[in-house]
């Protein structure tokens, strides 16, 4: 009899939703232990951290960037690193002066 999916495969669904369930214990465990005394806040049930866990994810982390057009922050930085390492040295120093000359007054602090 064939299985349907490979051990990997299984991993990979699996690992994020144990993580999910640990996190969202550590979140309770946190809440508990330092907000009710700090801010006066009630304490949470372990399904109440699980829904602010996500919820934060939703309202501040985002999502993957599976199914979206264009590349995530890492695969941008290595694209970028590559290029980087492509260049000849003079080109490399003609990169520096044209990024110094674009970004020089982020730096002069509005001077």
């Amino acid at each position: 009899m064939r299985h349907s999916m490979k051990p990997r495969r299984k991993l990979f669904f699996l690992i994020p939703i144990v993580l999910l369930f640990i996190i969202s214990a550590i979140v309770m465990w946190l809440w508990n232990a330092i907000l009710p005394e700090v801010l006066g806040v009630t304490t949470l049930t372990y399904w109440q951290a699980m829904g602010l866990l996500v919820l934060s994810k939703i309202l501040f982390g985002g999502f993957p960037s599976c199914g979206r057009k264009g590349r995530s922050y890492l695969g941008k930085k290595r694209e970028f690193l590559q290029r980087i390492k492509a260049m000849s040295p003079e080109e490399r120093e003609r990169f520096k002066e044209l990024w110094k000359q674009k970004y020089r007054h982020r730096h002069s602090c509005g001077h």
